[in-house]
């Protein structure tokens, strides 16, 4: 059996055995190491090698999660693996279930379409630019949203603009002649064909999108359908989703009677008409409809983020993919694979009780503040004692910082912070930005670098 050597500080080191002692049954043995110092988090690389005389009896050893510095060559130095382990010790039991069975989020089987609404209204350079911020967030196909009644004289060069930076390229068109310009102008896709204009097909090279006559006429559809493939020709098809309350729960049945009467054909699902027109977060919005994708094992989905609620809607659709084609593929439901859509709240906001954030607070002797939340609300505590309270607000007056402008600064900082996490069900850490997973662009810190010291050990005066 695997023994593994946990390193850690004096006031987590109470915590961290009981955390490893309630992890039944473990799949290894071990031991703990307190190595001279009082915060887990301040540990570095370098102060390991110094504090830690090699040979370590074990086949691993794990350091805390925000320990700065070179792990491969503390792992060359050591002899044996050294590993960053979660942030919050409260995590160790999911981070050893994700560590014994990887879950692989690079693969995707959807394709994502990122429409540009107004692309008519734009410059040839706009459309370039948006369209490279959308493949960043995930597009496979950057889908060029023509107008009514609005003319697109750029059309053309917008196609060759974006084919020749690499991009592939779909026209999104109720006008034929717009249909037909795009086609000839090289796009790889046209959205959207009925029956009666499938003879653009025979005029372009480009795959089309085939949806019905009107609204429901799934009879159109199929017909359209029998005759691309009849022709031989690639095609998507789109039963054409609904919003609500206007016969979305019928648009769904209408997806899963087009995969049953057409178990090969590749379907292409929009969701704009739920994200765009639905008043709510569009992140479980896209959960939920790319799990209705993945299981009619679509092809592609159509998106947009045009309203303000729904500005992350690739970055999510891209996330929402990878997930939920894991879990079909793992025959797995859809949990603890990944926190990025979990954007408002956490699956586990709050890994300590009050009772066991008083047993680290009782044992601190300087006058540096510690910030973490409960169940119960904000905790606040140093040597002078530990403070309760549900607020930034009701806390200030207990800390005495009046005359400390820069403290005060820091602690209001904090402690909004950790209010907002108590209010909303998030997680908090002292001194790290809150997580809002995928609404939010985070840039990763490279905890292999070099950093100052950070503000959690600011001295009252």
């Amino acid at each position: 059996m695997e023994h593994i050597v946990f390193l850690t500080g004096r006031l987590a080191q109470p915590q961290l055995e009981r955390v490893l002692a309630n992890i039944q049954p473990a799949p290894f043995t071990w031991e703990v190491r307190e190595i001279g110092l009082q915060v887990a988090a301040l540990m570095t690389a370098d102060l390991i090698r110094r504090r830690v005389e090699p040979p370590v009896q074990a086949q691993r050893i794990i350091v805390p999660g925000r320990c700065r510095g070179d792990m491969d060559a503390l792992s060359a130095h050591y002899g044996m693996p050294v590993q960053r382990g979660p942030e919050e010790l409260k995590d160790l039991p999911r981070f050893f279930d994700r560590a014994a069975q990887p879950i692989d989020l690079s693969e995707r089987e959807v394709a994502i379409f990122a429409e540009i609404v107004d692309a008519p209204q734009l410059s040839v350079e706009a459309i370039v630019e948006r369209a490279q911020a959308y493949q960043r967030d995930g597009a496979d196909v950057i889908d060029l949203g023509c107008l009514p009644e609005t003319p697109f004289h750029h059309l053309e060069d917008s196609v060759h603009a974006l084919k020749a930076a690499g991009f592939s390229v779909s026209v999104d068109s109720m006008d034929t002649q717009e249909l037909l310009r795009g086609g000839r102008a090289g796009a790889d896709y046209l959205l959207s064909l009925t029956q009666e204009t499938l003879w653009i097909a025979d005029e372009v090279a480009a795959t089309p999108v085939l949806v019905p006559q009107r609204g429901g006429d799934e009879a159109s559809l199929f017909a359209a359908i029998e005759a691309m493939s009849a022709r031989g020709r690639a095609f998507l098809a789109d039963s054409i989703l609904d919003p609500i309350p206007f016969g979305f729960t019928a648009s769904i049945v209408r997806y899963q009677r087009l995969r049953g009467r057409f178990p090969e054909a590749p379907i292409l699902m929009g969701v704009g008409n739920l994200t765009e027109l639905t008043e709510a977060d569009t992140s479980g919005i896209n959960a939920l409809l790319f799990g209705i994708a993945a299981e009619l094992q679509a092809a592609a989905v159509l998106t947009t983020q045009v309203s303000p609620h729904a500005r992350r809607a690739v970055r999510e659709a891209d996330w929402a993919r990878r997930i939920m084609h894991a879990a079909a593929r793992q025959r797995m439901l859809p949990k603890g694979l990944s926190d990025a859509l979990l954007t408002v709240h956490a699956r586990h906001p709050f890994p300590d009780t009050s009772d066991e954030i008083a047993a680290t607070a009782a044992l601190v002797r300087d006058p540096n503040f510690r910030v973490q939340v409960s169940a119960s609300g904000l905790h606040v505590y140093n040597r002078d004692g530990l403070r309760l309270g549900q607020g930034a607000f009701e806390l200030w007056p207990q800390l005495g910082l009046e005359g400390d402008a820069a403290h005060a600064f820091y602690m209001g900082v904090e402690l909004a912070n950790a209010e907002i996490a108590w209010r909303l069900g998030k997680r908090y850490v002292q001194d790290q930005p809150l997580d809002w997973g995928c609404a939010v662009e985070r840039p990763i810190e490279n905890l292999s670098a070099w950093c100052a010291p950070g503000t959690t050990m600011t001295k009252q005066r």
